[in-house]
């Protein structure tokens, strides 16, 4: 059975790029039948945020990613917090301690910042130069037993040789031993470094298949050796492209929202936007762009997955939730804006009014945030245009006699609907000989108080003459 795992750290938001790991995990996972394991990696207790382990579930669940196994959930491979594993990685250590496969590293901050910086001036690449590694496994053992404040370090074959990785993605990988240093696998807190940590427990917990970022590339040769130290056999690995802005450097928040709850607050999908994630770097055998969970589920394939760095692209993520948007059931729309509207002063008002402006805002909703801007327009007594393209025509010569012109047609019926709009209209245009887009957009623009508003005959339906007639009222006298 396939076992993947998302693992995360207890840090903060869960990344755009974290959501693409983890589905692209969950995805094989389920066309395989197998399992998909949430584990967190907490193991820097410096860095823990206070809420980040229930958040990142939280979003995980939002996006339709369902958890086989994991804190809170159970499984027979925990525990799942690596915080509560010590007492495994300390056994693992002492193995390679005994097999002289690492050593303690007695060496302080100080030293080891003045050795940087000595070979930076040199022109060389800084790393550890290995003095803790002669000293006699008494003298260390001494050193230990004492109290003296020590890491550990994984030893890398002295004589270097070429590691050979057979990628799932880029095929055969080559890294030379000799650019990986003494790789710390203890720090002097006693907790386990992600290098050994990771390792201990993909294979513990009969992880199949590692997915992780292409970041990691430089790393799998001290991964690969702790595996061959332990005498275990590695998983198979996937190095996914980065994520980039759109100028081609790496995704990040200096440039615009990278945390998934950003997304969904802003009123993207969770459908879009796991879609959305899916594209960047998997390409499908056709040229389909939208996708469920179940067709991706079926689709999916780490072969078809690129090389290269996938772009985020804003605009193409704001046409796809409009396509969603557009396609969902008018429940569940409303549904799904009533927490946007919660924030309001609409909240708990007129559910009916709320279920007719949704729907004839549905066709151009490209958020669903966008929505409670939208409701003065229904709710207000008395809305008023902002728009400055929409004041400046109002306040055209020509668009102020087709308002008049519209506002006295009106004074002489008993009802303006979506069936007599057009004969309306055209008795404006008859009286003000003003026709095309002069005649028609300041109607537009005075009753939707919108450049780009929903449909105007639908609008108008909804209000009724009373309330157009004030409308335009209140646009002729700006």
């Amino acid at each position: 059975m396939v076992r993947l795992r998302f693992a995360p750290s207890p840090t903060g938001f869960l990344h755009v790029g974290g959501l693409r790991t983890a589905l692209f995990c969950w995805l094989y996972a389920r066309q395989q039948s197998g399992k998909f394991i949430f584990r967190l990696e907490d193991t820097d207790q410096k860095r823990l945020v206070e809420g980040a382990e229930k958040d990142l579930i939280h979003m995980l669940e939002w996006a339709g990613i369902e958890l086989d196994e994991g804190p809170g959930i159970g499984g027979d491979f925990g525990p799942y917090r690596q915080s509560e594993r010590l007492e495994i990685y300390k056994h693992h250590v002492q193995k390679l301690l005994d097999e002289d496969h690492a050593y303690p590293c007695f060496c302080s901050t100080e030293r080891l910042d003045n050795l940087r910086d000595e070979q930076r001036a040199n022109d060389e690449t800084p790393r550890y130069d290995g003095l803790c590694r002669k000293l006699r496994k008494e003298e260390s053992a001494q050193r230990v037993t004492s109290g003296e404040t020590h890491v550990v370090r994984m030893k890398i074959p002295e004589i270097p040789e070429t590691l050979l990785l057979n990628d799932l993605i880029r095929g055969n990988v080559s890294i030379e031993s000799s650019q990986t240093e003494d790789q710390v696998i203890v720090k002097s807190d006693g907790f386990p470094t992600y290098h050994l940590a990771v390792v201990v427990d993909d294979h513990l917990m009969q992880i199949t298949h590692v997915v992780r970022g292409e970041e990691w590339l430089p790393s799998f040769p001290k991964h690969l050796l702790l595996y061959r130290y332990f005498g275990w056999d590695p998983p198979a690995f996937a190095h996914l492209p980065l994520i980039l802005n759109p100028d081609r450097t790496k995704l990040s928040k200096r440039q615009g929202d990278v945390a998934v709850e950003d997304f969904r607050d802003q009123g993207f999908l969770a459908e879009t936007l796991v879609n959305f994630i899916s594209l960047l770097g998997w390409s499908p055998a056709d040229d389909r762009e939208l996708f469920t969970l179940a067709e991706l589920v079926e689709e999916f394939s780490f072969e078809r997955v690129n090389k290269s760095g996938a772009v985020f692209d804003r605009e193409k993520l704001n046409w796809m939730n409009q396509q969603y948007i557009q396609n969902l059931d008018q429940q569940d729309l409303v549904r799904r804006v009533t927490p946007f509207v919660a924030k309001t002063a609409y909240a708990g008002q007129d559910a009916e009014l709320l279920e007719k402006a949704v729907k004839i805002l549905q066709p151009r909703l490209v958020t669903l945030a966008e929505t409670p801007k939208r409701l003065a327009l229904f709710f207000d007594e008395d809305p008023h245009a902002t728009d400055p393209e929409v004041l400046s025509l109002l306040k055209e010569e020509s668009s102020k006699q087709v308002l008049a012109e519209f506002i006295k047609q009106l004074e002489t019926m008993e009802s303006l609907n979506e069936e007599n709009l057009a004969s309306v209209v055209k008795n404006v245009q008859t009286a003000t000989n003003i026709k095309g887009k002069n005649l028609w957009m300041p109607l537009r623009y005075a009753i939707t108080l919108e450049a780009q508003g929903p449909d105007l005959k639908l609008i108008v339906d909804l209000f009724g003459r009373e309330k157009c007639m004030r409308l335009a009222q209140s646009a002729y006298e700006l």
